[in-house]
């Protein structure tokens, strides 16, 4: 069974640097974006942006409480 995102962390410029998840475990950006694809966190997936850069983002689902920036710090 996949891991949901349950809460991040952020730096001073408001960038999500880790994510804690379901389990507990705490994992750094690039780590959960290779679990995304790797289809180890659910609902979230990686999309490449305007900058070049692949980036998270929650599936698309109209709640906005669950998209990673509304997610509580921890």
């Amino acid at each position: 069974m996949a891991e949901t995102v349950t809460a991040v962390r952020k730096n001073n410029e408001g960038d999500i640097v880790e994510l804690q998840l379901s389990s507990g475990q705490v994992v750094d950006y690039k780590q959960a974006q290779q679990m995304a694809k790797n289809g180890e966190i659910e609902h979230v997936n990686v999309f490449r942006g305007r900058d070049g850069e692949e980036h998270l983002r929650s599936d698309a689902d109209g709640i906005e409480q669950n998209n990673l920036d509304n997610l509580p710090s921890f």
